[in-house]
């Protein structure tokens, strides 16, 4: 059993920052990677950005250079760092870990950019 557990979400003025935690427990070994994903009203789950065990980075082209994802292996924790907040990506944030073959979601976290 894997336990994903979100934070850091909330509302924001569009150009504001917010900063997305994710901790994973239970029973975790031999992660291939830890990423983040989004779903917007009526819209379908996009990658937002992922990270690998070796820390190799893939982005989607809507945040890049914006967002910036990192994690802590040590304490299975996956962050990503948003900056230049838009309007466009007010979504709820789903935290997600790759145990192949078994994928892994955390219950996600709102994120409203308005002013």
């Amino acid at each position: 059993q894997v336990q994903l557990v979100e934070s850091g979400g909330g509302l924001v003025q569009p150009g504001g920052s917010l900063r997305l935690s994710c901790a994973a427990s239970g029973s975790i070994f031999n992660i291939n990677a830890m990423g983040w994903y989004r779903q917007a009203p009526g819209k379908e789950r996009e990658l937002v950005a992922t990270i690998t065990h070796g820390r190799t980075t893939t982005y989607a082209e809507s945040v890049k250079g914006r967002f910036t994802i990192s994690r802590d292996n040590a304490k299975n924790t996956v962050f990503l760092q948003m900056n230049s907040l838009k309007p466009e990506d007010t979504a709820v944030y789903y935290c997600s870990l790759v145990m192949a073959p078994y994928t892994y979601w955390g219950q996600g976290t709102q994120v409203t950019v308005s002013s």
